[in-house]
C-alpha cells in the first residue's frame, strides 16, 4: 500500500455530492449519515516521519506519475521535492525559477491548491490556485503551467480561470483575503478539474448562481465548463455545486469516483441537503443547523510521511 503524505488541515465538516443531488454528513435537521466507532483492534497503526521542515504555511501537495512531489506555500509559491530528495522552487516569489509578479499573500489567500494533469506524462501540465493582482484587480485564479523534464523550471503560463472572487477589504467577520477556498483536484474518473471556492464572508454569494464564490466548480483543462454540471437555468455553467461556505478539501472515492468535499465552518454551521446541486449555507436566511468541531493541527509548517 502506497504511503500517503498529508498536510495538517482543520476540517470541520464533510459533504458528499453528485451532479443533481447533495448528501451531507451529520444527524440533525434532516442530515444523513453517522460516524461509526471502530472496533477495538481495528485502529490503524500510524508512524510519522518529517520529510520537510522550516516551511512557510504549507498548503497543498500533489504527486506526478514519476514520483515528484509538488507542494505550495501560501506566501512563497510552488516548489517540488524530486525523487532524489532535492527541493527546488519553481513558481512564486523572488528566489523561484519563474517569479509570479502578480502573486500576493493576504489573510487566508495566496498560493493555495496544486494539481497534476491526468495526462501529465504527455503534456507536463500542472495547475495552481493563486491570489493575483494582475491588471490591478485582486482576484483568485487557476493557472496552468508546463514543467520541464528535470523539474527545474516552468513555462507556458495560461490563466484558465480568472474571475474567482476575492475579499478585498476587512469586515466585521474578518480580514481581507478570507474565505477564498482554493483546493483543486482532477477526478480520476471523469478527467475534469474540480475547483473549490469560498464565500468571501459575503452572505448572499453562496446562493448567487451568477457568482463563483461559495461553490465547487468543474471545468476542463482549458477552463471551459464541463458537460453535465446541471446548474439551474441562468447560472454560470462552470458551477458544479453551490451554497458552500469555504470549501478547502475535495477527494474522490477510488472505487466509485464519488466526490467528497470538506469545508471550514463556524461553531454552528447552517446547512441543509436539498435537491439538485445546492447546499443551504445562506447566512442571510433561516436554515437547519449542524454542530461542528475543530480538528487540532498536529505540527505547524511541516510535511509528514505517515
Amino acid at each position: 500500500m502506497k504511503r500517503a503524505l498529508i498536510l495538517a488541515l482543520t476540517i470541520l465538516f464533510a459533504v458528499q455530492f453528485t451532479p443533481g443531488t447533495v448528501h451531507c454528513s451529520g444527524s440533525q435537521g434532516g442530515l444523513t449519515g453517522q460516524a461509526q466507532t471502530p472496533k477495538s483492534g481495528d485502529e490503524p497503526k500510524v508512524t510519522r516521519t518529517i520529510l520537510l521542515s522550516g516551511l512557510s504555511n504549507p498548503w497543498d501537495l500533489a504527486f506526478t506519475q514519476e514520483g515528484a512531489m509538488l507542494f505550495t506555500e501560501k506566501c512563497r509559491g510552488l516548489s517540488v521535492r524530486r525523487t532524489d530528495g532535492s527541493v527546488h522552487r519553481l513558481f512564486g516569489t523572488r528566489g523561484s525559477a519563474v517569479v509570479a509578479g502578480d502573486l500576493f499573500c493576504q489573510g487566508q489567500s495566496g498560493m493555495l491548491g496544486v494539481a497534476v494533469d491526468p495526462e501529465f506524462d504527455k503534456n507536463r501540465f500542472i495547475y495552481v490556485f493563486l491570489a493575483s493582482n494582475l491588471d490591478n484587480t485582486r482576484t483568485n485564479r487557476v493557472v496552468r503551467l508546463t514543467v520541464d523534464a528535470g523539474y527545474t523550471t516552468v513555462s507556458g503560463r495560461k490563466d484558465i480561470f480568472t474571475d474567482i472572487p476575492y475579499k478585498t477589504s476587512a469586515s466585521i467577520w474578518g480580514g481581507a483575503g478570507a474565505h477564498s477556498g482554493g483546493r483543486i483536484r482532477f477526478s480520476p474518473f471523469d478527467g475534469f478539474l474540480y475547483v473549490t471556492t469560498g464565500d468571501n464572508h459575503n452572505g448572499t454569494l453562496p446562493q448567487d448562481l451568477t457568482g463563483l464564490g461559495g461553490k465547487v466548480l468543474r471545468i476542463d483543462r482549458e477552463g471551459a465548463a464541463a458537460p453535465g454540471n446541471n446548474i439551474p437555468p441562468g447560472g454560470d455553467p462552470r458551477i458544479f455545486t453551490y451554497g458552500h461556505r469555504n470549501v478547502q478539501g475535495i477527494a474522490f472515492s477510488p472505487e466509485t469516483g464519488q466526490p467528497f468535499s470538506s469545508e471550514h465552518g463556524p461553531g454552528r454551521v447552517p446547512i441543509a441537503c436539498t435537491f439538485r446541486v445546492r447546499v443551504a449555507w445562506a447566512p442571510c436566511r433561516t436554515a437547519p443547523r449542524m454542530f461542528c468541531t475543530n480538528a487540532r493541527l498536529l505540527h505547524r509548517n511541516a510535511l509528514f510521511h505517515m
